[in-house]
């Protein structure tokens, strides 16, 4: 009770007491909240930095232990392909060895044998020396075969060029430029010119057309492959070229028509000029019997002009007058009916 007595007493003290603590609390309670804030993140940071640390230690550890296993592997497989490599090498330089060896014996013993070498150079200079020789020969006969064209080449060409100017023959009345007074005897040119006919230049032949011009169809280029035909064609058909060449066939002019009215007179022409072309002798005649002696010609038969028309003017004159005239008399043929029309129908077996 005594106790009782004595707490109540104290019991005004006790509630001021505890009313200040709990202003004194109430004024500490912010700065208490912020203490114990910052206690709680420097804890928490501490707590969680150092799990950190621990995982990244064992990811550390565990990446270092994958990576030297890898490590190792590689090396493993790096030296087992390095001692592959080298072994192979090796193996590789004692066969290159043992291959150099045994060709190189092979060869001095079955192919390139130093007599047999030697034997076969000595007979190779005899052939090349032999082959030398026949190309030359044969050099010599190309050269000369060559030397031959060229030469009938320009003995062609000469030729050609002394057909063209035959004209410059020299005749017995007029010397030519080639056959100087001057000189003892004619130059090489006179005697080419001598000695060859002149150019005739050949007369060209007409074109004849081959198809009728309204039918341009004819004109045109044939296929090389025609369409196939029947074995046996229907109709009498022919080849256009030939029906076109029956058609514009040439002239074929009847006996009558082909022989000259003067056909007479002008063989007898011929026949002159003829005779008068193939005498004997056109020389000056030489006596057997003075053959010292130069023959000297006669004033009626020589002159400085040439020869006299003697033995053809007064031997052989003719009389025109009394010659038959053509105009009374012709030679003529009858023509012959049947040849005039060979050849003009289309059907055979007539005539």
């Amino acid at each position: 009770m005594a106790a009782m007595v004595r707490l109540m007493r104290q019991i005004d003290g006790v509630i001021e007491e505890c009313y200040n603590r709990k202003n004194e609390a109430e004024e500490q309670r912010e700065a208490e909240y912020v203490a114990a804030v910052k206690v709680q993140a420097w804890f928490r940071g501490t707590r969680s930095r150092s799990y950190l640390g621990f995982l990244n230690k064992c990811a550390t550890s565990v990446q270092k232990t994958w990576r030297g296993y890898l490590g190792r592997q590689y090396y493993r497989q790096l030296v087992k392909n390095s001692v592959f490599i080298m072994k192979l090498n090796h193996y590789n330089a004692m066969a290159t060895k043992i291959q150099k060896v045994w060709r190189g014996y092979y060869v001095r013993k079955y192919i390139f044998n130093y007599y047999s070498r030697k034997r076969y150079l000595e007979a190779l200079q005899v052939k090349n020396e032999i082959f030398r020789t026949e190309l030359a020969d044969f050099t010599e006969r190309q050269a000369q075969i060559r030397r031959k064209m060229e030469e009938h080449e320009e003995h062609r060409r000469q030729a050609r060029a002394a057909r063209k100017n035959h004209y410059l023959l020299s005749t017995e009345v007029i010397p030519g430029i080639y056959n100087s007074p001057f000189q003892p005897y004619p130059s090489e040119q006179e005697l080419i010119l001598r000695s060859i006919k002149p150019l005739v230049h050949k007369k060209r032949k007409q074109k004849a057309h081959l198809f009728d011009p309204a039918w341009a169809s004819y004109n045109l280029p044939r296929p090389e492959a025609l369409p196939p035909i029947s074995q046996k064609p229907q109709g009498p058909f022919r080849d256009p070229e030939e029906v076109q060449n029956q058609r514009y066939k040439p002239f074929q002019p009847s006996l009558r028509v082909a022989t000259s009215f003067y056909s007479l007179e002008d063989a007898r022409k011929e026949m002159k000029a003829e005779e008068w072309a193939t005498r004997i002798n056109d020389d000056v005649f030489v006596p057997f019997s003075r053959r010292h002696m130069s023959y000297d010609p006669l004033l009626h038969t020589t002159s400085k002009f040439g020869h006299l028309p003697y033995g053809t003017k007064y031997f052989r004159e003719e009389f025109m007058d009394k010659h038959v005239s053509h105009q009374n008399f012709k030679t003529l043929v009858q023509p012959v009916p049947i040849f005039d029309k060979l050849n003009d129908t289309y059907s055979q077996g007539q005539v």
